[in-house]
């Protein structure tokens, strides 16, 4: 079956993350630089700040400032009162990164995030996907502010989330259709395993929602050219990189989420339509509603659960 949506325009294109704050308003940030925040009481869609970059994914940081993913300036914590940030992290290792995507944040301010590629930026991800370059990392920032990296060598790594209680943390593999798990103990982070394989379509931001379910984001079911691309010799996939982007693989027409619960196991399966919106990057379970986000549109959207 498939659900209505309800399609909130912004002033700006790609409005690829959502985030529900705790008075209920909506936030998402756009390609060109700026933060948006729309209050579903009286219908208003604000501009808060401009960070000068990309911002993509965007949590709460636990003194009430808003953490925000910019692909181009790295880790920032917006003051969204004053509209000022302050540059959390910029490089790791000495080495700048590239393509900062998204972020879940524990109760004691350690931040866990994702850098999907060393070799492409945003504007440039179907590159990343098409070469299969596997250069993504899940990186940690400890609340004295030092960066680890906990895992290296994803497939265009994107989403990430908490499981409830902290027990552990959750990454997407946009590339390989996938969720890796680390889980959480008091001496720091466990040997990884894979959550959940074989997902209907490529991951892309990962949340969890007040039901305690992990909502995921389907941004394009899977691609066989790309699966075939994946596995071709290295000159193949360039030479299909440096192709026109008409014709290099691209994402369907879908608005598609999927909820799992604390085993991996398939709670909610939702197909929204998709005729006037399209491509979920972002989700937020709020109260029954389900908030998206787009890579590619100048709106978010909201559908009931059924």
């Amino acid at each position: 079956m498939t659900l209505p949506l309800t399609v909130v325009p912004v002033p700006g294109p790609g409005a690829e993350d959502v985030l529900v704050g705790p008075d209920g308003r909506v936030w998402t940030g756009t390609a060109d630089g700026a933060v948006h925040v729309h209050d579903p009481a009286d219908g208003s869609v604000r501009t808060v700040a401009a960070t000068g970059g990309r911002p993509l994914g965007l949590e709460w940081l636990p003194d009430g400032r808003l953490l925000v993913c910019d692909a181009h300036r790295g880790l920032l914590a917006l003051d969204t009162s004053t509209g000022e940030s302050e540059t959390l992290v910029t490089d790791v290792d000495g080495e700048r990164l590239l393509f900062v995507n998204n972020a879940a944040v524990q109760a004691d301010g350690t931040i866990w995030f994702t850098d999907s590629s060393r070799r492409w930026q945003v504007e440039d991800w179907k590159n990343d996907l098409v070469e299969h370059t596997c250069t993504g990392r899940l990186l940690r920032r400890a609340p004295d502010g030092t960066v680890t990296t906990v895992l290296d060598g994803l497939a265009f790594a994107n989403g990430v989330a908490l499981l409830p209680g902290e027990r552990g943390v959750l990454v997407a593999e946009t590339a390989t259709c996938r969720i890796r798990r680390v889980p959480l103990r008091g001496d720091g982070p466990g040997e990884p395993t894979t959550w959940v394989e074989d997902l209907p379509g490529h991951p892309d931001n990962i949340a969890l929602g007040s039901d305690g379910l992990v909502w995921v984001t389907v941004a394009s079911p899977t691609d066989p050219v790309l699966a075939l691309l994946q596995r071709s010799p290295r000159q193949v996939r360039a030479v299909v990189r440096r192709l026109p982007e008409r014709v290099k693989p691209a994402p369907r027409r879908t608005a598609r989420v999927l909820a799992l619960d604390d085993e991996a196991r398939v709670v909610h399966d939702l197909d929204f339509d998709a005729t006037r919106w399209h491509v979920a990057t972002g989700v937020r379970e709020h109260e029954g509603r389900v908030w998206l986000g787009s890579l590619v549109e100048p709106a978010i959207a909201v559908g009931q659960l059924p």
